[in-house]
This record gives structure tokens, C-alpha cells and sequence, in this order.
């Protein structure tokens, strides 16, 4: 059985970066990333704000160089762009050589080309090619086959916990010996769908979202992909990698509270980084930095803020939500914030909480509003879904 698991590639695209270095950029410089809806025709669009990628679909096309007959989502689009680099950042030149697979997570897929073509099959013979791509297994499979992966591959989808069930799936494959190297993350794109859905619900922010604020409306939407690629440390050691950080501890639980709150004394959560810590064998004490989930609504933050309290008590680790430059990507969430949290670990540098003011009442707790330059050698990161599926992950500098 393999001692841990090492990341050694990570790739991202979100609405503060197209790349990795662009996105650390943007978190330091404290540049966010939301804005007004440009790309998507909605009733919506002057109502709120989302954090939206630059790039269009075409754009993206080119840069992958796809031809014109090609079927791509935009999930899909964003999701090969944050993949590529990643295995390019990790160096890997023969996708095969050891066990790989790949674990990819999407709540959206390809929602955004159905509802623009979805009147049109009938008529517009030329694109039905989309319907394929509806599925949110069709990103996945489009990305294992650009890769010229042949191992295991999977699509998990539990809101916005996704990306973060696929990196503790992935680790939990390599510590139990059943793949010796993964790539883990998720991709999801804005759609009417998503931004109606959440209208709904009443829980959409029509200003830049404040998270952990006592006056905090609500959420501001946004898009992207992120990924690792997980090697054993075995793997990582003979092939000489740069390891970027380790993944010690991993959890997910469900309170099964509500179909879309959390509950309010925040149990999944407490459950999730009880558990996260167990595996890593840490103590509350030995967490440098909390990436909190951190959505900005009214819901998750107090329960959040109740939860860190039941783990963490009186000495609470330095903690911020970032948020507040991407929006929250959904399935993207827990991938992007993986990537947050490492460079958190590798620069020793702790990311600003942007937008907040004024702290809960009922818990009081202050996130970090500046960059921090602070030692870290643990990072614990929080995803909380829809349903009460909650999950957390620990990054290590060492072993």
C-alpha cells in the first residue's frame, strides 16, 4: 500500500486567470473576477453578477485545436483547457505508463448547449450533434480521449462537493493501490439553467457576494475547471517529480438535513473535517489555513461559522473564503480551491476574504482580509453541497 499521495500537476481556468500563475496573481493582487452577464442572452443579466470566464466557446476551440465539426459543451471546453496544463505541469509524456485514470466532476455538463439548441433539433439537423454532449459523463470521456487515456475513468456529480468527492475518490484509489496516478477535478460553465435555478431559490447576490458578513444576500454564480494529477509518492519519487503538496486527509459525510440547506448547527460540516482530520492524524491545532466553503448566503456561512466553532474552538485557524473573486463554480468549486490551497501552501501565503465588513453575530468569527504571509504547513478545504453532502480535504507540505 502506497505511503501518500502527491500532487504533482494542477491546471485551472476560471474567471481571475486562464492559468495557474494567473489565478495566484489575481488572489495576491486581490483582482476578482466578477462582473455583470455578457456571454449569456438571460432576463437575468443586469439583475446580477457572476464570475465569468473571458474566453468564448469558439476562442476555447481554437486554442484546442478542434475542428469546426466537433460537439463541445463548454463544460467540456473549460475541462480539457484546466486538464491539459495540469499534465503538462506534471510532466507526464506517456498518459499509460503506470495505472492512470481519471475522475471528473460536472453538475452542469452540457446544459448549456441544450437550451440554446434544444427547439432546433427538430429543424436544425446539424445540431443535434449536442445532444450527445448532454450527459455529464460526455466531458469526461471527450478529455480521456484527447489524452489518449486507456485506465479507469468516472464522473461523479454531488453539486458542489463534486470536485472535491473526485480528488478523495482519486486519493483513496492510489492509497488503496488500485491506480498509481489520477487526475482529479471538475469543470462546470454558467447556463440559464444554473442561473434560473438559483434565481429561484432567492439566494443569488445582485452585488459582489460578502462572505461571512453579517450582511451578506447571497451568491454570485461563476464558472470554471480546475485539476490535479495525484501520483503515489512511490511513483512521484522514482520519477523524480516536483511535488507540489500531499493530500493527507479526506472526509465526506451528509447530515441529510434539507434538499438545499445546510443544517443550521452546520453537522455535515463538523462531521466532514472531524473525519478529514482523523485521516490525516492531525489534530484542530496543526491547521495553518482554512479554505472555507463560504458561499456568501445566509444559510452556509452561519453553519460554516457554527461547525469551524465545533471543531476548532476558541483558537480558530486563519480562514477566508474565496469566493469573492470567482463566484462559486458549483462542481468547479472544490477543484479550483484545491489549487487555491495548495499555492497557499507553496507560497506560504494566505488569500484574502474579499467584501467582508461586519462578522455574524451569532459566531463572530473574522476572516482574513488581507494577504497573510504566514508558515503553513496544513490547509484544510471545505465543500458543501446540496443535499447535506459534505466533504473536506487536508493539504500537507511534507508527509
Amino acid at each position: 500500500m502506497s505511503k501518500g499521495v502527491a500532487i504533482t500537476g494542477m491546471g485551472i481556468i476560471s474567471s481571475i486567470g486562464n492559468t495557474v500563475e494567473e489565478n495566484f496573481q489575481s488572489l495576491i493582487d486581490k483582482n476578482a473576477g466578477i462582473s455583470k452577464i455578457s456571454k449569456i442572452d438571460t432576463i437575468h443579466k443586469d439583475e446580477i453578477k457572476v464570475g465569468e470566464i473571458s474566453f468564448t466557446n469558439d476562442e476555447m476551440v481554437q486554442i484546442l485545436n478542434l475542428p469546426e465539426s466537433n460537439n463541445y459543451s463548454r463544460t467540456a471546453l473549460l475541462a480539457e483547457i484546466a486538464v491539459k496544463e495540469a499534465v503538462n505541469n506534471a510532466k507526464i509524456t506517456d498518459i499509460n505508463k503506470y495505472k492512470t485514470g481519471l475522475i471528473s466532476a460536472t453538475s452542469v455538463g452540457g446544459m448549456d448547449m441544450t437550451e440554446r439548441y434544444y427547439y432546433s433539433y427538430k429543424d436544425e439537423v446539424d445540431k443535434r450533434k449536442y445532444i450527445d454532449a448532454h450527459s455529464l459523463g460526455d466531458s469526461t470521456l471527450k478529455i480521456a480521449s484527447s489524452l489518449g487515456l486507456t485506465g479507469y475513468t468516472s464522473t461523479i456529480s454531488t453539486a458542489c462537493s463534486s470536485a472535491t468527492n473526485a480528488i478523495m475518490l482519486g486519493a483513496r484509489m492510489i492509497k488503496s493501490g488500485k491506480l498509481d496516478r489520477v487526475i482529479v477535478g471538475g469543470a462546470d460553465c454558467l447556463s440559464k439553467f444554473t442561473i434560473n435555478g438559483f434565481k429561484t431559490l432567492m439566494i443569488l447576490s445582485e452585488t459582489d457576494c460578502m462572505p461571512f458578513d453579517k450582511n451578506r444576500t447571497g451568491l454570485n454564480l461563476g464558472e470554471a475547471a480546475a485539476y490535479l494529477v495525484l501520483e503515489s509518492d512511490e511513483i512521484a519519487k522514482k520519477e523524480n517529480k516536483k511535488v507540489l503538496g500531499y493530500i493527507t486527509g479526506y472526509a465526506n459525510a451528509n447530515d441529510a438535513f434539507h434538499q438545499t440547506a445546510s443544517s443550521e448547527d452546520g453537522e455535515g460540516a463538523t462531521l466532514a473535517m472531524k473525519k478529514a482530520l482523523e485521516v490525516a492524524k492531525k489534530s484542530p491545532k496543526e491547521i495553518d489555513y482554512i479554505n472555507a466553503h463560504g458561499t456568501a448566503t445566509p444559510n452556509n456561512d452561519s453553519s460554516e461559522s457554527k461547525a469551524i466553532i465545533r471543531i476548532f474552538g476558541k483558537t480558530i485557524p486563519s480562514f477566508s473564503s474565496t469566493k469573492g473573486y470567482t463566484g462559486h463554480t458549483l462542481a468547479a468549486a472544490g477543484a479550483i480551491e484545491a489549487v487555491y490551497s495548495i499555492l497557499a501552501l507553496q507560497n506560504d501565503i494566505i488569500f484574502p476574504n474579499l467584501n467582508f465588513k461586519t462578522p455574524i453575530e451569532e459566531t463572530l468569527l473574522i476572516p482574513e482580509t488581507e494577504v497573510i504571509n504566514k508558515k503553513i504547513k496544513h490547509v484544510l478545504s471545505n465543500s458543501f453541497g446540496f443535499g447535506g453532502n459534505c466533504s473536506s480535504l487536508i493539504f500537507s507540505k511534507e508527509l
